[in-house]
């Protein structure tokens, strides 16, 4: 029996947040612990005051790889089979430390 539970992170387009909610419930539930995005930036906060500076994305990103570093395995979650390029490359570099990597929805 491991000494702590598995550890998940959650990768994939932020305009998916009602589905990673889910995932994270889904997962929670079964005893994970679960590392996702903090930020979700929707279509319509580009409108108001929720845009985020070129350093803050960077800074996100970044952070990111961190926590896939933490996990034990990444979940993908890509409804519709949609993988963007932020996605694209943390499943690289999740591939390339050697982490598995499942999808929610075919590629």
């Amino acid at each position: 029996m491991p000494d702590r539970p598995e550890i998940v992170c959650i990768c994939g387009s932020t305009r998916f947040v009602d589905e990673m909610s889910a995932a994270n419930r889904d997962l929670t539930f079964a005893g994970v612990i679960v590392v996702a995005p903090g930020v979700f930036l929707r279509a319509e906060d580009h409108e108001a005051d929720g845009l985020i500076t070129n350093e803050q994305k960077t800074a996100l990103d970044a952070l990111h790889l961190r926590k896939i570093d933490l996990a034990d395995r990444v979940l993908v979650v890509n409804p519709g089979g949609y993988i963007g390029e932020s996605t694209s490359r943390e499943i690289a570099y999740a591939h390339a430390t050697g982490k598995p990597i499942s999808f929610t929805d075919p590629v």
